[in-house]
This record gives C-alpha cells, structure tokens and sequence, in this order.
C-alpha cells in the first residue's frame, strides 16, 4: 500500500472540491471463541475497502468502496457532484500541511506470525481454568486479534501509511447456586503482540473467585453513601459520563452544553486532571494519526478542577476557533471518521487507597462496570459488585449496585485522588453515530466521590 500515492493521487485529481481525501485499509483478524467445553468459532478473515471523502463549500459527502481499481475515479467525482449540489453552509477546515510518514509495528508485534494453534492453546487454557473451578456451571472465552494497514492521502499531499495491531482475550464464568446465578467477566488487550496475552492466569482465577462470592451477596441498601471507586469504574466514569461530553462535533451544536463546558469553568478540587492521550504506547485506544491525518496528542479535558479543552476533528476545531487535537475517528473504512476518545482517564494524585478506606464511616467501596447510560449530564451505571465499608473495614459484599447523578455535580464532590493508575483496554470498545466497536482505552486510579446516590434494594 505505500507504494499507492500515484494511484491514491489520480483518483483525486479529477475532485473539483475545497477538499477531498481518500482512506484504503487492510485488515487480517483471528478469532476464536469458547462457550463452556464447546469451541463454537476458530478462525481467520481478511478485509479490504476504503472510503473517499470530498468537502465542498460547508459540505461533506462521502462513499465507501470494497472494489480498488480505476472506478474510483468516477466514484470521487460522483460524490464531488453530489455535494456541488448541497446549499453552500460557512465552513471551513482550515489547512494542514504536506507531509509523508509511515508508521509501522515490530515485527515481533505482529499477530499473524503467531500459528492459529497457539492462539487456540492460550484461549483453551484460560477457558479450562475457569472450567476446572467448583462452582462455576458455564463460561465464556474468546480471542481476538487484528492486524490492520491504511494508506491515506488528501488534496493537501498529506500522505499516511500506519501500520496497527491489537490483540486481547476475554473470559466470562457463570456460577449457580440453585435459583441464584450470578456472573464474572474480565478482559485484556494492548496495541500489543500475542506476548503481552500470556501468563493471565491470575486475572483469569480471579474471574472465577468473583463469580463464587457474588453468589453470597446480598442486594445493596439504597441511599446515599460516600463511596470510593476503583479504577476501572473511575474510568468508566471519566469516558461515558464526562468524555462524551467533551467531543466537540456534538458539543459545537448544543447551546446549553456549550455554556456548561466552556472552557475556564470549575467543576472539581485543584487535585483533579481527566485527559484523553491517542499517544501513550501500547493501550487499547492508542495511534499516531487519526483519521483524517492529524497527528494523535494529548489533550487535557479537565485540568485541576477547570475545563481545559474539548476534543476535535478539522471541522469542529475550525467552528470552536481551536486546534484539531487528532480525535476524528472511524471504527472501519466503511464509515467517515467523527469525533472519537482515544485513551481517557484520571491523572493520578497523591492519596492512596488505605487512607481513603479508613475514611468511610458507612460507605461503599465500588468496583467495576457492567455499563450504563447517560443523557447530557446526568448518568447510571452499574457496577460488577460493591463492599460496605464500615469504620474503614469492609464488612459484607453486596451486589445490584446502580450509581447514578449529575456529572458536573458529581466531579464537585471527588474529593480525594489516588496514586494508583491503571489503564484498561480488553474486548469490545466505545459506540457513537452507529460505530462500533471502536478501539479506546481508559482508566483512573482510586476516587472518593461524597453523597453519591445509590439504587438497590
């Protein structure tokens, strides 16, 4: 493919248009999927298609293509014409300059060195652990990875190649005890090769254990509580609850959001930072260009306790009267890219988490996500399970734990950061504008958040 920007060049140079570019992409995945003792899916697939997009006088059109040869020359004009027919809007994209890179992975990165047979061993091993634990009735194990090349080219003589992977591993138990079953899932994945997935068996018993203790698990009381939140509920939070906010193709059309996110607004202590960062090496939502070839960054969202930023493609940065900060995003070559997260989470301070649990009288501390929903600023999510802490001891494990509020209220009353970060990535990935799942990390480190709302029992 980086030998493509002649034929990448002709295509466009019949584009009578303020703009245009063209995305190609390759992809190889494997997959393989376990449902209790019963290998249900083994298997490679192969992808490739591309997406043609033309700017002109405000407007956007696009088209996504499989077939690569010189039709697309007459499919880039079509859609140059069909947006020369769209009532003329003032936007504009601003420039970018010329540029050439190639972006690659080590070769000892790439997946597809790695035998189908190892794949299938690893996933096969985790899934028998599982299996093998008294208790647990049925599981849920699945292996994917993918390999994935794209060429892009524009008008500006911008010209990308980027090489990527992925891979990363889930597993789900299921316990019963008669009537009463609960489940457990955890996953794993980096922007990583097939090394970084080995030597997981002990996130994969610790599945298994969760499974076996929600079982003993009453419903959680309803009310208020302080609580703290471990990190991947924190990073939850700070994705769907306060990062959604921050996308800008959405934010831009809002006027009522627009005032509630300007920047220079203080929403929380002088202690908390939430940054989205597409360059930290190795996590889930990590790139060096988007895909509209703006170089990733990194992009403080809330920085000691004041909105600090919003998240960009070229349109809406051009609209807000502020830089691109390389967010525009495509889950595959079949969609145009719009405003996305790449790796959202909590900056870390300097509390850790044994202060913090000795600081509840009668609280909560919550741990994971089983997801949620927002609308605006409010939100609920649930969470995998919960312990009541009382006089700074856990005493009883209970489950059915909704949290649910205002975000800008919410992130008042954080009032205490940890030190410990970590990062999440695993299976699955983000949804917005009918794509996903796209690829994102987040993550956080321990949070004290007061008088939080909690529904249960």
């Amino acid at each position: 493919m980086e030998s493509r920007k002649p034929f990448l060049a002709e295509i466009l140079s019949g584009v009578a248009s303020d703009y245009a570019d063209i995305r190609l992409e390759e992809s190889e995945q494997a997959r393989i999927v376990y449902r209790g003792r019963d290998l249900d899916e083994i298997g490679r697939a192969f992808e490739r298609g591309g997406c043609i997009r033309v700017f002109h006088h405000g407007n956007w059109g696009s088209a996504s293509f499989n077939k690569v040869d010189g039709s697309l020359k007459e499919l880039a004009r079509d859609v140059a014409a069909q947006v020369e027919r769209m009532p003329s809007r003032p936007e504009t994209l601003g420039k970018m300059a010329s540029s050439t890179v190639a972006v690659t992975v080590p070769e000892d990165e790439d997946p597809r060195k790695v035998p189908l047979a190892d794949k299938h061993a690893l996933i096969r091993r985790y899934n028998d652990i599982l299996l093998k634990t008294a208790g647990i009735t049925t599981t849920l194990s699945m292996y994917h990875d993918v390999f994935r090349k794209t060429s892009f080219l524009s008008t500006e003589d911008r010209f990308i190649t980027q090489d990527s992977v992925y891979t990363g591993f889930m597993c789900r138990a299921v316990a019963r005890d008669g009537s009463n079953v609960q489940n457990y899932s955890d996953s794993f994945g980096k922007t990583q090769g097939f090394a970084s997935l080995q030597n997981r068996e002990p996130l994969v018993e610790r599945i298994g254990k969760v499974a076996l203790d929600l079982l003993k698990a009453e419903p959680v009381q309803a009310g208020k509580y302080d609580v703290v939140i471990d990190p991947l509920l924190a990073g939850v939070f700070a994705h769907e609850a306060f990062g959604h906010l921050s996308e800008a193709d959405f934010l831009s059309g809002n006027e009522r959001l627009l005032e509630l996110m300007k920047v220079g607004t203080r929403y929380g202590v002088d202690e908390l930072t939430i940054v989205d960062d597409g360059t930290m090496p190795g996590e889930r939502g990590s790139y060096r260009f988007d895909d509209e070839g703006t170089e990733s960054a990194r992009t403080e969202l809330i920085k000691e306790g004041v909105i600090a930023g919003h998240l960009h493609d070229r349109q809406s940065a051009r609209r807000m009267g502020e830089a691109p900060t390389g967010n525009a995003r495509a889950v595959s070559y079949r969609f145009s890219p719009i405003v996305r997260m790449s790796n959202t989470f909590i900056e870390p301070r300097s509390a850790n988490i044994e202060d913090m649990m000795d600081s509840l009288e009668h609280g909560l501390y919550v741990c994971g996500s089983r997801g949620g929903m927002t609308e605006l600023e409010s939100f609920t999510f649930a969470s995998e399970y919960a312990w009541l802490v009382e006089h700074g001891r856990k005493t009883k494990l209970v489950r059915d734990v909704t949290l649910s509020g205002n975000v800008f209220e919410t992130l008042k009353n954080i009032d205490l950061i940890g030190d410990d970060l970590v990062m999440f990535g695993g299976l699955g990935g983000c949804g917005k504008g009918g794509q996903s799942p796209l690829p994102v990390g987040l993550g956080a480190p321990h949070v004290r958040i007061r008088n939080v709302v909690i529904g249960g029992r």
